[in-house]
Protein backbone atom coordinates (compact mmCIF):
# COMPACT_ATOMS: atom_id res chain seq x y z
CA UNK A 1 0.00 0.00 0.00
CA UNK A 2 1.26 3.50 -0.86
CA UNK A 3 0.55 6.73 0.91
CA UNK A 4 -1.69 9.16 -0.94
CA UNK A 5 -2.30 11.85 1.64
CA UNK A 6 -0.71 12.99 4.88
CA UNK A 7 -2.51 15.27 7.30
CA UNK A 8 -2.76 16.00 11.02
CA UNK A 9 -5.79 14.65 12.82
CA UNK A 10 -8.61 17.02 11.78
CA UNK A 11 -10.56 18.91 14.40
CA UNK A 12 -13.94 17.66 13.26
CA UNK A 13 -16.90 19.43 14.80
CA UNK A 14 -20.57 19.94 14.30
CA UNK A 15 -23.48 17.61 14.24
CA UNK A 16 -23.88 14.54 12.34
CA UNK A 17 -21.97 13.20 9.40
CA UNK A 18 -22.51 9.47 9.46
CA UNK A 19 -21.19 8.09 12.69
CA UNK A 20 -22.99 4.74 12.80
CA UNK A 21 -19.95 2.80 11.62
CA UNK A 22 -18.69 -0.16 13.62
CA UNK A 23 -15.83 -2.65 13.57
CA UNK A 24 -17.83 -5.63 12.42
CA UNK A 25 -15.98 -7.72 14.99
CA UNK A 26 -18.13 -9.97 17.14
CA UNK A 27 -17.82 -8.64 20.66
CA UNK A 28 -17.42 -10.95 23.67
CA UNK A 29 -20.61 -11.67 25.62
CA UNK A 30 -21.74 -8.73 27.72
CA UNK A 31 -24.50 -8.15 30.20
CA UNK A 32 -27.71 -7.05 28.55
CA UNK A 33 -28.71 -3.43 29.20
CA UNK A 34 -31.69 -2.93 31.48
CA UNK A 35 -35.21 -2.70 30.06
CA UNK A 36 -37.25 -5.25 28.15
CA UNK A 37 -37.84 -4.76 24.44
CA UNK A 38 -39.54 -6.72 21.69
CA UNK A 39 -37.17 -9.06 19.79
CA UNK A 40 -37.36 -7.01 16.60
CA UNK A 41 -36.12 -3.78 18.19
CA UNK A 42 -32.87 -2.45 16.77
CA UNK A 43 -30.88 -2.64 20.01
CA UNK A 44 -31.98 -6.23 20.64
CA UNK A 45 -31.01 -7.29 17.14
CA UNK A 46 -27.65 -5.48 17.39
CA UNK A 47 -26.84 -7.41 20.56
CA UNK A 48 -27.86 -10.70 18.97
CA UNK A 49 -25.71 -10.01 15.90
CA UNK A 50 -22.78 -8.93 18.05
CA UNK A 51 -22.50 -5.52 16.39
CA UNK A 52 -19.48 -3.68 17.71
CA UNK A 53 -19.98 -0.03 18.71
CA UNK A 54 -16.30 0.83 18.22
CA UNK A 55 -15.56 3.98 16.18
CA UNK A 56 -19.12 5.35 16.34
CA UNK A 57 -18.69 8.43 18.56
CA UNK A 58 -20.05 11.66 17.02
CA UNK A 59 -17.70 14.26 15.52
CA UNK A 60 -18.43 17.27 17.76
CA UNK A 61 -15.78 18.49 20.18
CA UNK A 62 -17.84 21.33 21.64
CA UNK A 63 -21.34 20.76 23.02
CA UNK A 64 -24.14 23.08 24.11
CA UNK A 65 -26.30 21.55 26.84
CA UNK A 66 -29.72 23.13 27.30
CA UNK A 67 -31.92 22.14 30.22
CA UNK A 68 -35.48 21.53 29.04
CA UNK A 69 -37.71 19.24 31.13
CA UNK A 70 -40.96 17.85 29.86
CA UNK A 71 -41.57 15.84 26.67
CA UNK A 72 -39.33 15.97 23.61
CA UNK A 73 -40.57 15.29 20.09
CA UNK A 74 -38.38 13.63 17.49
CA UNK A 75 -36.47 16.90 17.11
CA UNK A 76 -35.99 17.74 20.79
CA UNK A 77 -35.03 21.38 20.26
CA UNK A 78 -37.86 22.23 17.87
CA UNK A 79 -40.47 19.94 19.42
CA UNK A 80 -40.38 20.68 23.14
CA UNK A 81 -41.42 23.46 25.50
CA UNK A 82 -38.31 25.40 24.53
CA UNK A 83 -39.24 28.73 22.89
CA UNK A 84 -39.96 27.86 19.24
CA UNK A 85 -39.16 31.39 18.08
CA UNK A 86 -35.65 30.94 19.48
CA UNK A 87 -35.05 27.30 18.57
CA UNK A 88 -34.25 27.66 14.87
CA UNK A 89 -31.92 30.62 15.49
CA UNK A 90 -30.19 28.67 18.26
CA UNK A 91 -29.64 25.75 15.87
CA UNK A 92 -28.21 28.11 13.23
CA UNK A 93 -25.79 29.67 15.70
CA UNK A 94 -24.67 26.23 16.87
CA UNK A 95 -23.93 25.16 13.29
CA UNK A 96 -21.94 28.33 12.67
CA UNK A 97 -19.86 27.71 15.81
CA UNK A 98 -19.43 24.00 15.11
CA UNK A 99 -21.25 22.97 18.26
CA UNK A 100 -23.66 20.14 18.95
CA UNK A 101 -26.84 20.89 20.90
CA UNK A 102 -28.11 18.41 23.47
CA UNK A 103 -31.35 18.99 25.36
CA UNK A 104 -31.00 17.74 28.92
CA UNK A 105 -33.23 17.14 31.93
CA UNK A 106 -32.84 15.51 35.30
CA UNK A 107 -34.07 11.91 35.53
CA UNK A 108 -37.75 12.02 36.45
CA UNK A 109 -37.77 15.82 36.50
CA UNK A 110 -41.00 17.75 36.11
CA UNK A 111 -41.30 20.91 34.03
CA UNK A 112 -41.77 22.99 37.19
CA UNK A 113 -38.40 21.78 38.50
CA UNK A 114 -36.41 23.41 35.70
CA UNK A 115 -33.53 25.61 36.79
CA UNK A 116 -33.14 27.03 33.27
CA UNK A 117 -29.57 25.76 33.32
CA UNK A 118 -27.29 25.49 30.32
CA UNK A 119 -23.67 24.56 29.76
CA UNK A 120 -20.83 24.62 27.28
CA UNK A 121 -18.69 21.49 27.22
CA UNK A 122 -15.35 21.41 25.43
CA UNK A 123 -13.83 17.94 24.95
CA UNK A 124 -10.67 19.16 23.20
CA UNK A 125 -7.64 17.39 24.74
CA UNK A 126 -5.93 19.73 27.17
CA UNK A 127 -9.07 21.86 27.58
CA UNK A 128 -11.82 19.44 28.69
CA UNK A 129 -14.22 21.58 30.68
CA UNK A 130 -17.92 21.92 31.40
CA UNK A 131 -19.16 25.37 32.41
CA UNK A 132 -22.72 25.63 33.78
CA UNK A 133 -24.81 28.78 33.93
CA UNK A 134 -28.47 29.79 34.14
CA UNK A 135 -30.64 31.79 31.76
CA UNK A 136 -33.57 34.04 32.51
CA UNK A 137 -35.20 33.21 29.17
CA UNK A 138 -34.52 30.97 26.20
CA UNK A 139 -33.85 34.03 24.05
CA UNK A 140 -30.97 35.00 26.33
CA UNK A 141 -28.98 32.06 24.93
CA UNK A 142 -28.70 33.92 21.63
CA UNK A 143 -26.86 36.80 23.30
CA UNK A 144 -24.60 35.01 25.79
CA UNK A 145 -21.10 33.84 24.79
CA UNK A 146 -20.65 30.12 24.17
CA UNK A 147 -16.90 30.05 24.74
CA UNK A 148 -16.98 28.86 28.36
CA UNK A 149 -16.29 32.36 29.69
CA UNK A 150 -19.55 32.50 31.65
CA UNK A 151 -20.77 30.15 34.31
CA UNK A 152 -19.07 27.89 36.82
CA UNK A 153 -16.77 25.01 35.95
CA UNK A 154 -18.15 21.64 36.99
CA UNK A 155 -16.11 19.67 39.50
CA UNK A 156 -17.92 16.37 38.82
CA UNK A 157 -17.94 14.13 35.76
CA UNK A 158 -21.09 14.84 33.74
CA UNK A 159 -22.98 11.78 32.47
CA UNK A 160 -25.49 12.30 29.65
CA UNK A 161 -27.73 9.26 29.15
CA UNK A 162 -29.80 9.18 25.95
CA UNK A 163 -33.48 8.66 26.85
CA UNK A 164 -34.98 10.13 23.69
CA UNK A 165 -37.92 7.77 23.20
CA UNK A 166 -39.58 9.89 20.51
CA UNK A 167 -36.49 9.28 18.37
CA UNK A 168 -36.17 5.57 19.18
CA UNK A 169 -37.97 3.50 21.80
CA UNK A 170 -34.76 1.62 22.58
CA UNK A 171 -33.20 4.80 23.95
CA UNK A 172 -36.03 5.36 26.41
CA UNK A 173 -36.45 1.75 27.52
CA UNK A 174 -32.72 1.16 27.92
CA UNK A 175 -31.72 4.68 28.97
CA UNK A 176 -34.20 5.69 31.64
CA UNK A 177 -33.41 2.89 34.11
CA UNK A 178 -29.70 3.60 33.64
CA UNK A 179 -30.14 7.36 34.21
CA UNK A 180 -31.98 6.64 37.48
CA UNK A 181 -29.35 4.13 38.61
CA UNK A 182 -26.13 6.02 37.82
CA UNK A 183 -26.31 8.48 40.77
CA UNK A 184 -26.48 5.47 43.12
CA UNK A 185 -23.53 3.63 41.59
CA UNK A 186 -20.79 4.84 43.94
CA UNK A 187 -18.59 7.80 42.96
CA UNK A 188 -20.19 11.29 42.82
CA UNK A 189 -21.48 12.07 39.33
CA UNK A 190 -23.70 14.69 37.68
CA UNK A 191 -26.33 12.75 35.71
CA UNK A 192 -28.73 14.07 33.07
CA UNK A 193 -31.06 12.52 30.57
CA UNK A 194 -30.28 13.79 27.08
CA UNK A 195 -31.71 13.92 23.59
CA UNK A 196 -30.57 11.84 20.59
CA UNK A 197 -26.88 10.89 20.58
CA UNK A 198 -26.85 8.66 17.51
CA UNK A 199 -26.31 4.92 17.32
CA UNK A 200 -29.78 3.99 18.61
CA UNK A 201 -29.04 0.30 18.17
CA UNK A 202 -26.34 0.63 20.83
CA UNK A 203 -28.73 1.79 23.56
CA UNK A 204 -28.19 2.47 26.37
CA UNK A 205 -25.88 5.26 25.13
CA UNK A 206 -23.90 7.54 27.45
CA UNK A 207 -21.51 10.48 27.00
CA UNK A 208 -19.07 11.23 29.80
CA UNK A 209 -17.99 14.86 29.88
CA UNK A 210 -15.68 16.75 29.90
CA UNK A 211 -13.63 14.04 28.13
CA UNK A 212 -16.22 13.26 25.46
CA UNK A 213 -16.05 9.49 25.76
CA UNK A 214 -19.14 7.87 24.28
CA UNK A 215 -20.37 4.47 25.45
CA UNK A 216 -22.98 2.06 24.14
CA UNK A 217 -24.84 -1.02 25.35
CA UNK A 218 -24.06 0.04 28.92
CA UNK A 219 -25.50 -2.67 31.16
CA UNK A 220 -27.44 -2.67 34.43
CA UNK A 221 -26.66 0.22 36.78
CA UNK A 222 -23.52 1.46 35.00
CA UNK A 223 -21.44 0.96 38.15
CA UNK A 224 -18.42 -0.37 36.23
CA UNK A 225 -18.51 2.64 33.91
CA UNK A 226 -18.59 5.07 36.84
CA UNK A 227 -15.85 3.17 38.69
CA UNK A 228 -13.57 3.26 35.65
CA UNK A 229 -13.88 7.03 35.24
CA UNK A 230 -13.50 7.59 38.98
CA UNK A 231 -10.13 5.84 38.57
CA UNK A 232 -9.24 8.03 35.59
CA UNK A 233 -9.76 5.26 33.04
CA UNK A 234 -12.09 4.40 30.18
CA UNK A 235 -14.47 1.42 30.39
CA UNK A 236 -13.21 -0.40 27.30
CA UNK A 237 -15.93 -3.09 26.94
CA UNK A 238 -18.58 -0.45 26.18
CA UNK A 239 -16.47 2.32 24.63
CA UNK A 240 -17.74 3.58 21.27
CA UNK A 241 -15.00 6.19 20.96
CA UNK A 242 -13.95 9.71 21.83
CA UNK A 243 -16.10 12.48 20.36
CA UNK A 244 -14.23 14.77 18.00
CA UNK A 245 -11.93 12.11 16.55
CA UNK A 246 -12.41 10.65 13.10
CA UNK A 247 -13.73 7.08 12.99
CA UNK A 248 -10.32 5.82 11.84
CA UNK A 249 -8.64 7.46 14.84
CA UNK A 250 -11.27 6.04 17.18
CA UNK A 251 -10.79 2.53 15.80
CA UNK A 252 -7.00 2.75 16.05
CA UNK A 253 -7.08 4.15 19.56
CA UNK A 254 -9.48 1.42 20.73
CA UNK A 255 -7.28 -1.33 19.27
CA UNK A 256 -4.14 0.13 20.85
CA UNK A 257 -5.81 0.43 24.26
CA UNK A 258 -6.85 -3.20 24.05
CA UNK A 259 -3.45 -4.48 22.93
CA UNK A 260 -1.29 -2.32 25.22
CA UNK A 261 -3.58 -2.10 28.27
CA UNK A 262 -3.44 1.71 28.27
CA UNK A 263 -6.83 2.73 29.66
CA UNK A 264 -6.09 6.19 31.10
CA UNK A 265 -8.42 8.89 29.81
CA UNK A 266 -5.43 10.87 28.49
CA UNK A 267 -3.54 7.88 27.07
CA UNK A 268 -2.68 7.50 23.37
CA UNK A 269 -3.53 10.97 22.00
CA UNK A 270 -3.76 11.11 18.21
CA UNK A 271 -0.73 12.59 16.46
CA UNK A 272 -1.73 12.20 12.83
CA UNK A 273 -3.86 10.18 10.42
CA UNK A 274 -2.74 9.14 6.93
CA UNK A 275 -5.04 7.80 4.26
CA UNK A 276 -3.48 4.81 2.52
CA UNK A 277 -4.11 3.55 -0.96
CA UNK A 278 -6.25 0.43 -1.19
CA UNK A 279 -6.34 -2.07 -4.02
CA UNK A 280 -9.84 -3.18 -3.15
CA UNK A 281 -12.87 -1.16 -4.21
CA UNK A 282 -14.92 0.11 -1.27
CA UNK A 283 -12.15 -0.57 1.27
CA UNK A 284 -10.59 2.42 3.03
CA UNK A 285 -7.21 2.11 4.77
CA UNK A 286 -5.62 4.44 7.31
CA UNK A 287 -2.40 4.68 9.26
CA UNK A 288 -2.93 6.35 12.63
CA UNK A 289 -0.04 7.51 14.81
CA UNK A 290 -0.72 7.75 18.55
CA UNK A 291 1.58 9.10 21.26
CA UNK A 292 2.48 6.25 23.60
CA UNK A 293 4.45 6.26 26.85
CA UNK A 294 7.43 4.48 25.21
CA UNK A 295 7.23 6.02 21.76
CA UNK A 296 4.83 6.46 18.89
CA UNK A 297 2.22 3.75 18.41
CA UNK A 298 1.42 3.25 14.73
CA UNK A 299 -1.83 1.44 13.99
CA UNK A 300 -3.14 0.49 10.56
CA UNK A 301 -6.88 0.00 10.23
CA UNK A 302 -9.26 -0.57 7.36
CA UNK A 303 -12.99 -0.10 6.93
CA UNK A 304 -15.46 -1.59 4.51
CA UNK A 305 -19.21 -1.79 4.10
CA UNK A 306 -21.03 -4.44 6.07
CA UNK A 307 -21.85 -7.55 4.07
CA UNK A 308 -25.53 -7.60 4.90
CA UNK A 309 -27.99 -4.72 5.22
CA UNK A 310 -29.82 -4.43 8.55
CA UNK A 311 -32.27 -2.04 10.21
CA UNK A 312 -29.99 0.38 12.03
CA UNK A 313 -32.81 2.10 13.94
CA UNK A 314 -36.30 1.01 14.91
CA UNK A 315 -37.76 3.72 12.66
CA UNK A 316 -35.63 2.87 9.61
CA UNK A 317 -37.77 2.63 6.48
CA UNK A 318 -35.43 0.06 4.94
CA UNK A 319 -32.29 -1.90 5.87
CA UNK A 320 -28.96 -0.18 5.42
CA UNK A 321 -25.25 -0.96 5.31
CA UNK A 322 -22.66 0.52 7.63
CA UNK A 323 -18.86 0.66 7.64
CA UNK A 324 -17.06 -1.98 9.69
CA UNK A 325 -13.60 -1.35 11.15
CA UNK A 326 -10.73 -3.85 11.27
CA UNK A 327 -7.24 -3.45 12.80
CA UNK A 328 -4.45 -4.69 10.52
CA UNK A 329 -1.24 -3.97 12.44
CA UNK A 330 0.24 -2.23 15.47
CA UNK A 331 3.86 -1.14 15.94
CA UNK A 332 5.54 0.74 18.78
CA UNK A 333 8.43 2.95 17.70
CA UNK A 334 10.96 3.23 20.54
CA UNK A 335 12.04 6.71 21.51
CA UNK A 336 15.39 7.79 20.16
Amino acid sequence: MGTVTTAPEPETTGADPQFCQDTGEVAPPRSTPAGRLAPDRCSVQALLRGDSPVATAPPARRWLLVEQPGPWGRDALLESRFDRHVASRLATRARELGMRIQMVRRPGERLSDSGMRWAVADTTPGVETVHWSTRTSDAELLQLPWDGSVGEASTLPTYLVCTHGAHDACCAVRGRPLARALPLSGAPVDVWETSHLGGDRFAANVVVLPWGFVYGQVPQDGAELVAAHAAGEVALPWLRGKAGLTPAAQAAQHHARSELGLLGVADLPVQRVRTLESATAGVECFEVTLAGPDGDVVVTVESRLSGEAQRLTCAAARPGHWRTWHPLSLQVAARA
